[in-house]
């Protein structure tokens, strides 16, 4: 079958259509490739689609598809203002348009242009809630239209203020301007201030990677984590308080009477008024005998009371 475009005449008679489309890789090449494709009458639209509804035809369900790919280019190009790959909108918009294709009903009336107009959107659209930020933004309906009409208004808003006041037009909507959209998008003002909050806020890592030079970046993970309920916390936690209690009694149970009694009144003693136990000189009055020696004594059972706990853990 031959269709005369202008001067040009092009062949959609080749077993696989999507011949007539480059490979992927140079998107300018892609897209100059899809607006030369002709489109087709109504009447070719309609027998091709017949074909596909009726005889389950996938040749002349990808014609239908290659007469179309520059509607999805047309579309995906009103989102670049998001941030997101050109060829990515446009390839989630090849997905909506097959979709489109596959339920089209040549009874309805209506060209498949109208039709599949809304299946390309709901793919973009889709696409970018997944992709625009980490954190998906929109989930309910009137989030989602929120999200789409939002930014769009705001630029009237700012538009409207004059092109003096533009360049230092505020980037949060005034009282005024959130009862504005609330009643043009028929939701509530709430919502409105909550989506804005959304959109101007970021990502941010819980917790991010060590940068270049090895040092761990500070994250919100550092004072989100309840670490007194972290399972090594909590172990670590019970064996102190073992080795404060049973640990320490035990190790005490290991020396002799004098040196027991030297540690527990240096280190294990608290007075009426919160200083600590004996001095070296005061046990020393006690045995008679110098301070120095108190003090080996001392060193002695601590590293007898240090083999014990350890043997007890």
């Amino acid at each position: 079958m031959t269709i005369q475009s202008g001067s040009a005449t092009l062949s959609l008679a080749p077993a696989n259509p999507w011949t007539l489309v480059p490979a992927l890789g140079n998107l300018d090449a892609y897209i100059a490739a899809v607006n030369r494709l002709p489109l087709l009458t109504y009447e070719q639209e309609q027998s091709y689609a017949r074909q596909f509804k009726e005889h389950n035809d996938l040749d002349a369900a990808g014609r239908l598809v290659l007469s179309h790919l520059r509607l999805v280019v047309s579309i995906a190009r009103q989102y670049l203002g998001y941030g997101l790959p050109h060829g990515d909108l446009i390839q989630e918009g090849n997905i909506g348009l097959m979709k489109a294709v596959k339920r089209f009903d040549p009874d309805q009336g209506v060209r498949l242009v109208s039709y599949a107009m809304h299946w390309i959107k709901a793919e973009i659209h889709e696409y970018i809630l997944k992709n625009w930020r980490m954190v998906k933004v929109a989930t309910t309906k009137a989030q989602r239209k929120l999200f789409f009409n939002l930014r769009s208004m705001k630029q009237g808003f700012k538009a409207d203020a004059g092109a003096t006041d533009a360049a230092t037009y505020r980037d949060t909507l005034s009282e005024h301007e959130i009862d504005a959209v609330a009643a043009q998008l028929h939701v509530k003002r709430e919502e409105v201030i909550e989506m804005e909050t959304r959109m101007s806020g970021g990502d941010v890592l819980l917790d991010p990677a060590p940068s270049d030079d090895g040092e761990q970046a500070f994250g919100p993970i550092a004072y989100l984590a309840d670490a007194s309920h972290e399972p090594t916390a909590l172990i670590e936690s019970r064996q102190r308080d073992a080795l404060a209690t049973d640990g320490i009694a035990k190790a005490l149970a290991s020396l002799d009477e004098r040196s027991r009694r030297i540690v527990q009144e240096r280190w294990l003693k608290v007075n009426d008024d919160g200083t600590g136990g004996m001095t070296l000189h005061d046990l020393a009055a006690i045995y008679g005998v110098s301070a120095e020696r108190i003090r080996q004594i001392e060193v002695a059972a601590m590293k007898k009371m240090k083999q014990a706990l350890v043997k007890y853990a």
